[in-house]
């Protein structure tokens, strides 16, 4: 991963998968915001393939590569089980900018480590109903 800023490939992805999380209809979730529900949707498939603290670990450093970008997320911590604490942010602009970068970053690292066909097929078991990719990439499918 290049400097501190995440791939435009893994920005949109992250955008896509929050505005997708944001717009689901589960009412048991409505005041969460979508950055913590992504993350926890995403918890369960990365902590079987890399363990609870493998998954804390890439988390952790995506927080910190985040937080290089947003300063906003300073109070932001991964507590011992790998969820998300302090991500009450004023500023909805800002909280979902961080939101953005954050989840961003948490790709950019599993491109990283396992690589992008892995990566989209943890994706798509999270999400089995997310609008579908082209043979393994990040591009969208053309209808």
């Amino acid at each position: 991963m290049k400097g501190t800023t995440p791939s435009p490939k893994m920005r949109e992805l992250a955008e896509r998968l929050l505005a997708y999380e944001a717009a689901a209809d589960n009412a048991s979730e409505a005041n969460m915001p979508a950055v913590l529900r992504v993350s926890e949707m995403l918890r369960r498939p990365l902590s079987t393939l890399a363990g609870s603290s493998g998954f804390r670990s890439l988390l952790t450093r995506a927080l910190t590569l985040a937080k290089a970008q947003v300063p906003g997320l300073s109070a932001v911590q991964v507590k011992a089980d790998g969820s998300l604490e302090g991500c009450d942010l004023d500023n909805q602009d800002e909280a979902a900018e961080a939101g953005v970068i954050l989840i961003a970053h948490l790709l950019g690292l599993l491109v990283t480590f396992i690589g992008e066909s892995l990566m989209l097929s943890l994706v798509l078991d999270a999400w089995p109903d997310f609008p579908a990719f082209d043979d393994g990439t990040l591009e969208k499918k053309r209808l």
